[in-house]
């Protein structure tokens, strides 16, 4: 069998480097990415899943939130993603969203951000580095914690913005410590998991590919006109 063809959307500034980081965990899980952005052909027939991928802050205008606060905003990007995250969900595509792609996700099913999660939850808690340093409780009876299990786990989350109202259909499945939302996902099909961490770059914890191959499988029942979350829940216990 073939390998499920998934969608990556990256900056043009740093997608060099996060799209074979990204791609390297859809192999090693199954699947294969292809490059999209701003710029470059996208189109929903040829792919089984999408992955919204990091970067900057999202357009406050996206979700009715204050201008002037955000800072290194991308409007085409924005643009893109969101339309693309619609579109993928409306076609029952599978969805991933990392780090920013989460907060897009989100803001695509009609939710908010809080554009100063720092001030919100306390500078004190701000971290810079890209090592897993932030422990992030995982909510019982999700599909995270049938992916990546209940247990707590140190990821590498440094966003300054986060999930504040909720989008249409989904839930919370994880926090950190300090009460933030860190990971959000879909209850019903078509499968959708945002996380605000940095998962590609923790390839060597089996908890974080867990991440990636809960998509890749979704991807894969998607192209056999499949129940993803079925197919998910079964191929991860």
């Amino acid at each position: 069998m073939t390998r499920p063809v998934i969608a990556v959307t990256t900056s043009n500034r740093t997608g060099w480097r996060v799209f074979p980081l990204i791609n390297l965990n859809l192999w090693i899980t199954g699947g294969k990415g292809v490059r999209w952005g701003v710029g470059r052909v996208v189109d929903l027939d040829h792919v089984d899943g999408l992955i919204i991928g990091g970067g900057g802050d999202i357009g406050p205008e996206l979700y009715g939130g204050k201008l002037g606060i955000s800072a290194k905003l991308d409007p085409e990007r924005d643009e893109l993603e969101r339309c693309l995250a619609e579109a993928a969900l409306d076609r029952n595509i599978p969805v991933l969203g990392i780090c920013r792609g989460s907060q897009m996700l989100n803001v695509a099913l009609g939710g908010t951000l809080d554009q100063d999660a720092w001030t919100t939850y306390g500078t004190n808690r701000k971290i810079t580095t890209i090592l897993p340093k932030r422990e992030v409780c995982v909510e019982s009876e999700t599909h995270l914690s049938l992916i990546s299990g209940e247990k707590p786990m140190k990821v590498n989350a440094l966003h300054s913005q986060a999930v504040d109202r909720l989008g249409d259909g989904l839930r919370i499945s994880a926090r950190d410590t300090g009460g933030m939302v860190q990971a959000i996902e879909r209850i019903r099909d078509p499968f959708a998991l945002g996380v605000q961490w940095h998962p590609e770059h923790l390839f060597y914890a089996h908890r974080q590919r867990a991440i990636f191959r809960a998509l890749v499988t979704a991807a894969r029942a998607y192209r056999m006109d499949r129940n993803q979350t079925r197919a998910m829940r079964t191929e991860m216990v």
